[in-house]
């Protein structure tokens, strides 16, 4: 594992610190219990995580099957350039 740099160390401390920050936020937002969402709301929020997440699902699973099926080389017109390249 390579060692990691002064800057480095830096940024991953900054960046521990927004996290902290974040969750703590979040945990103190969570219990005020001054906001309380109503059962319309809660079935909203599972309705959308659940589209959100066939949505991704869906997309890439479409990535990956045109990839493997060689849709995306008609697309790359540099690659066939390269190919020639180096058989010349």
């Amino acid at each position: 594992m390579p060692r990691l740099g002064l800057g480095q160390i830096i940024l991953l401390i900054a960046l521990f610190a927004i996290l902290a920050l974040a969750v703590s936020w979040a945990a103190m937002v969570w219990n005020t219990g001054e906001n309380h969402m109503d059962k319309h709301g809660w079935i909203a929020l599972g309705l959308g995580t659940f589209f959100s997440l066939v949505i991704g699902c869906g997309l890439m699973a479409l990535m990956f099957f045109s990839q493997r099926s060689g849709h995306d080389d008609a697309a790359d017109p540099f690659r066939k350039r390269e190919e020639r390249d180096r058989e010349v």
